[in-house]
């Protein structure tokens, strides 16, 4: 059973910085692409960030390009999630993906994962 654990949310203010992290378990870490998404109140799910299963691939929504960097320490099976220059709009449940076995490849479509964590809240306060 995979399992997924994010943690490292919190409030910031704007300009602000937090660093999230997703500790994973239950098979093999770097043989599948993980995403970071996030959900603000009244709002659907969005993708934020990926990265392909040995790192070499990322991929950044528009609105977050410049300020996130995604990246993932396969020996410690862990993914992060470094945020800086936080705004307000930031505000959401951010939640870690995990996609299946030998798809390693970043994906922007949360229906391409099949695994997720109970997501870590971060509010950015202006």
């Amino acid at each position: 059973q995979v399992q997924l654990v994010e943690s490292g949310g919190g409030l910031a203010q704007a300009g602000g910085s937090l660093r999230l992290s997703c500790a994973a378990s239950g098979r093999t870490f770097s043989n599948n692409a993980m995403g970071w998404f996030r959900q603000a109140p009244g709002k659907e799910r969005e993708f934020v960030a990926a990265i392909s299963s040995r790192g070499g691939i990322t991929d950044y929504r528009d609105s977050v390009k410049d300020r996130f960097t995604v990246s993932r320490d396969n020996a410690k099976n862990t993914v992060h999630l470094q945020m800086n220059s936080l705004k307000p709009e930031d505000t959401a449940v951010y939640y870690c993906a995990a996609r299946p076995t030998f798809r390693v490849t970043p994906s922007r479509d949360y229906r391409e994962y099949d695994h997720w964590g109970q997501g870590t809240q971060v509010t950015v306060s202006s």
